[in-house]
């Protein structure tokens, strides 16, 4: 064995001499127990990969040093122990699995050797819509016209597969990628190999942070780096700061999981956390659940952290025996953490490790809230919600403003709906959605909302028929229990009926809202609302005619539906009135802790968990029924519009090519701060007006069969089209929202893609202006690689989201960063400049470099490709260009 560490190899029992691990307290070395146990778990992959090639023993004492390295920009790598996708970015990077197997053909390698190194699950979640609720077969229905819509994206995933080793699928209708990962596929200690090692995970998804809840240190990376780590490729990464975030105190009674997590994503956004980790500590975290944890954790994108770590204790190794683990794996787990000093005691302040900084939060001060109504930091006291709604309805158009004229505010529109008359106005809630995973994973908030929905309807309480009402659990175990516990009834009659097992209205799969409904949104041009359990509430992602959108926990989200406004003080104003007259006010339906716990503790047991996921990858009848090809190479269809061989390796040569100077590149778009990558690459419907409805009109599609940009991430002839195309898009260019440009050679205004095509026909390059955080959001390669088919070659911003740059040095656009004190306005520039960005024969990781514009003026900006490794990337147009000229050669 090559690896330096090999002295600290011994077996963890020693009745099997065979089953071993590297004793991290072996290295007798006084500054292991000050690491943070974030820290400790990126030390051990270090050690144990060590090979003095892709891991060497300078990093091993880089990170063992991190009290003194982390405020050093050092770079070092990671190996994760497996990868972890959802079907939106899989589709795409099995399509890139299969493209660059014809391309290392095509160079004379062997195709194979592109192959998963790295286990790696994909788990299909993001295809399911809401076409129907409120009936009772909505569920097979929505089933069956997603298999429908996605026939062909799920034999090709059947295809890869079988033709990729280490590459299993979790079909349709098994739950959400990361509530399957905690409550199923999660180890917490890895045993493979002959090795015990702690579980790690990256995922095409930036909610895969949702697995720190558990103790698994993981978090989300762009779909092209995620290829290379299958491919066996360390990821290349910054030693990051680790902010100890202290809990104290006991949460009120009426507080949910989801109350405090809205209160910790505004505190981290204050403190300010971007490319650090968060690890929880102190007396507060013993009070919290797993579940509790894990929604804390699943909302780390949203605060700006790359991980948010709680580590293993021993509610984490009950939480193992609760969900159906074997009993003798999980006593095995606890072995292993408690031989290498990863077993925590919260309680126990003697184990607290050294911290970059400490910041504190008494679970008592925490009151029942919500995030709105455009983005999920932006924190309201369910007490404020209606003086806040009412303000942001007259503020100026922006994050907390509509621009609504005051003469304006109090607008009414009647409508029809099945024969009978209704009102909208400014704050109705027309879509109430119990979704996602950061809050169907949770027992006690789901059980709260049964319970609260079975006190509604024998109070005689009801949901408005136009409200889109559903319920998308995360796995089968959340209809078991509440099924169970007698629950699922009483939610149904208040149209909350299991729509799908998906990701559904968190992520834009809404489907269509009743077109009364719309046609009166419209005509009053009002504010109307969408409330959900999800993690994410950017303009444009949850429906096109909602407009304010508001984070909330399952309980309000019913609270909300049956009051039918947002502009309601529930201390003040009743829900409702029932039929014998009666007022029935929040607080007379809303359950105790202690209701929802004895409940929790009857029926949530380990025979639910064991009873769905033994059956979970043969349960689908329509997966086990679909025929895919056996082939190693996959056999491209000219005729699919939605899996096509894209063209980013077109013309590769085995020789590299130097890197050249960007001249008089023309500016694409200008924009603001907080462009998210649902701006720019949306994953919902297609508008009918829109460049990508034109092609598939022209491939013969009627808009019926058009589906989601999401579902076409295999074909780059329709993502191409689909960049910058949200609705919402706010370009410094145009006076009004919408994805268009001006093409500023003939002055018109065009849709992007159009504009984006002439420049390139006449052989001009691009670039994109933006403010801070450009990229925020979810980790989506397409917001990289469509930008990059429309001939973008760099982004100058004020700073970006972490897994957004990384996924534009994957695909060789350059990442440039204003210099500290500098942005467009203080440099004076308008965008309609044409820019030379000069590149330097000899680079280096964050150098300055010279911009020259045509107006004649000069300025400096940071590019940011952070470490060696990315400018490798770059020298090679790209990570994936990378992979096939290492596998070819």
């Amino acid at each position: 064995m090559s690896n330096p560490f090999v002295r600290i190899v011994e077996p963890l029992d020693p009745k099997q001499p065979l089953k071993k691990f590297f004793n991290l307290s072996k290295l007798e070395d006084v500054r292991y127990a000050r690491l943070p146990f974030s820290i400790r778990i990126l030390l051990e992959a270090a050690i144990r990969n060590c090979d003095e090639f892709l891991v060497k023993k300078g990093d091993v004492e880089n990170i063992l040093n991190w009290k003194v390295m982390q405020h050093k920009n050092v770079e070092v790598p990671f190996k994760p122990a497996r990868v972890i996708l959802q079907d939106f970015t899989g589709v795409p990077a099995v399509v890139d699995f299969a493209a660059m197997r014809d391309a290392v053909k095509k160079l004379g390698g062997d195709p194979e050797k592109i192959n998963p190194i790295c286990p790696a699950d994909l788990v299909i979640d993001h295809s399911i819509q809401v076409d129907f609720n409120r009936q009772p077969d909505s569920l097979q229905k929505n089933q069956d016209l997603e298999f429908e819509r996605n026939k062909e994206r799920f034999e090709f995933l059947k295809w890869g597969s079988q033709a990729f080793k280490n590459l299993r699928i979790i079909p349709p209708g098994s739950g959400i990628i990361h509530q399957v990962n905690l409550e199923y596929l999660a180890r917490v200690v890895m045993d493979q190999d002959g090795y015990y090692y702690p579980d790690s995970v990256v995922g095409t998804d930036s909610h895969t942070t949702m697995i720190d809840g558990l103790g698994v240190l993981g978090w989300g990376v762009g779909g092209i780096e995620a290829e290379a780590v299958m491919l066996g490729q360390p990821i290349s990464m910054v030693l990051p700061e680790v902010v100890g975030y202290k809990l104290v105190g006991n949460p009120q009674p009426l507080v949910t999981s989801t109350d405090i997590v809205l209160t910790i994503t505004k505190h981290l956004r204050q403190v300010g956390v971007v490319g650090k980790f968060v690890e929880f500590f102190g007396p507060g975290v013993a009070q919290l659940s797993i579940a509790d944890r894990a929604t804390i954790a699943n909302m780390c994108p949203e605060y700006g952290a790359t991980a948010a770590y709680f580590p293993v204790d021993d509610i984490s190794i009950g939480y193992l025996i609760q969900t159906g683990r074997s009993e003798e794996k999980v006593m095995c787990t606890k072995r292993y953490l408690e031989a290498v000093g990863m077993l925590r005691d919260f309680k126990n302040s003697s184990q607290d490790p050294d911290f970059t900084q400490v910041v504190e939060l008494d679970l008592h001060t925490v009151v029942p809230c919500c995030s709105g109504p455009k983005r999920p930091q932006d924190k309201v006291a369910v007490s404020d919600m209606k003086k806040d709604f009412d303000t942001c309805l007259g503020a100026k158009q922006g994050f907390k403003g509509f621009q609504i004229a005051p003469d304006r505010h109090n607008s009414i529109v009647k409508f029809n709906f099945e024969g009978h008359e209704f009102e909208l106005a400014h704050g109705s809630v027309v879509i109430a959605a119990i979704t996602s995973c950061t809050n169907t994973s949770n027992p006690s908030v789901m059980l709260g909302a049964g319970l609260l929905a079975k006190k509604a309807v024998e109070a005689g309480l009801t949901v408005k028929p136009y409200i889109k009402t559903s319920l998308s659990p995360g796995s089968g175990v959340v209809t078991y229990y509440l099924r169970e516990s007698g629950v699922m009834h009483y939610l149904s009659q208040l149209g909350f009926d299991v729509v799908g097992y998906g990701c559904m209205t968190c992520i834009g799969n809404s489907g269509p809202l009743p077109e009364s409904v719309v046609e009166a949104i419209t005509q009053g041009d009002l504010v109307a609302v969408g409330v959900l359990s999800g993690n994410r509430n950017f303009e444009g992602r949850v429906h096109p005619n909602t407009r304010a959108n508001y984070l909330a926990s399952p309980p309000l989200v019913i609270a909300y539906a049956i009051a039918g406004t947002i502009r309601i003080d529930f201390e003040k104003e009743p829900l409702g009135i029932n039929a014998l007259g009666k007022k029935v006010f929040l607080k007379d339906i809303w359950p105790t802790r202690n209701e929802i716990q004895a409940v929790e503790r009857q029926f949530v047991i380990p025979g639910m968990f064991k009873e769905v996921y033994e059956k979970i990858e043969t349960v689908n009848k329509a997966w086990n029924a679909l025929d895919a090809p056996s082939d190693k190479l996959y056999t491209w269809n000219p005729k699919s519009t939605y899996i096509k061989s894209p063209p980013f390796f077109d013309g590769l040569t085995l020789a590299l090519q130097t890197p050249k100077t960007i001249e008089d590149a023309y500016v694409l778009l200008s924009f603001g701060d907080s462009v998210t990558t649902d701006h720019i690459s949306p994953a919902g419907n297609i508008a009918r007006n829109s460049p990508a409805a034109r092609y598939l009109t022209s491939r013969g599609l009627t808009p019926r069969e058009f589906n989601s940009y999401g579902s076409r991430r295999g074909n780059d002839a329709v993502m191409a089209r689909g960049t910058f195309a949200n609705i919402r898009l706010v370009n410094k260019f145009i006076d009004k929202q919408g994805p268009q440009t001006i093409h500023f050679p003939s002055g018109e205004i065009l849709d992007v893609f159009d504009a984006a095509e002439r420049y390139k026909q006449a052989g001009h390059p691009l670039i994109v202006l933006a403010g801070k955080e450009y990229g925020a959001g979810s980790s989506r390669d397409w917001a990289a690689k469509g930008p990059f088919l429309l001939g973008v070659k760099a982004v100058l911003a004020e700073s970006y989201e972490r897994i957004h740059r990384s996924n534009l040095v994957g695909m060789g656009v350059i990442p440039l960063q204003y210099l500290p004190g500098e942005d467009a306005g203080t440099l004076g520039l308008t965008g309609r400049e044409r820019y030379t960005i000069i590149i330097p024969e000899k680079l280096k990781p964050q150098m300055n470099v010279q911009i020259k514009l045509s107006t004649g003026k000069t300025f400096h900006a940071i590019m940011r490709f952070d470490t060696d490794v990315e400018l490798t990337y770059f020298h090679n147009g790209g990570i994936l260009n990378y992979m096939i000229r290492k596998m070819a050669s």
